[in-house]
């Protein structure tokens, strides 16, 4: 799967953080390596270096599936890397959710034992 990392308002160090961001996200979505194509990656300081506060971290994630709309979450946080991680687990609740509902209305084919003649003639 594809990451791509933008980051806005004097958020630095951007080729390590991708480095980072791609291993994470290859890891943490590996069940959807089939779905997923693409994700990407926004961080940005709302309230700006200057400013502070307590959630000024925000970050947004966008996963691409493969022939279905994307799937878009975000999540604020102190610092980047609560907003990095807490937008991850964000984005794999919402993919199991969406991913969920695919297989219910386009039924799959999974390996299940109701399909099986040899338990079904029992």
């Amino acid at each position: 799967m594809h990451v791509e990392v933008r980051t806005s308002n004097g958020i630095g160090n951007k080729e390590s953080l991708e480095r980072w961001a791609s291993d994470y996200l290859n890891e943490h979505l590996a069940r959807f390596g089939r779905d997923v194509t693409d994700v990407e990656v926004q961080l940005s300081d709302e309230n700006h270096a200057d400013k502070g506060g307590a959630s000024d971290k925000r970050c947004m994630m966008e996963a691409r599936l493969a022939g279905h709309p994307p799937v878009a979450v975000k999540h604020f946080a102190p610092d980047q890397n609560l907003a990095f991680r807490g937008a991850a687990e964000k984005l794999a609740h919402a993919l199991d959710r969406a991913l969920g509902k695919l297989d219910r209305r386009e039924h799959r084919s999974h390996d299940t034992i109701r399909r099986d003649s040899d338990v079904l003639s029992r």
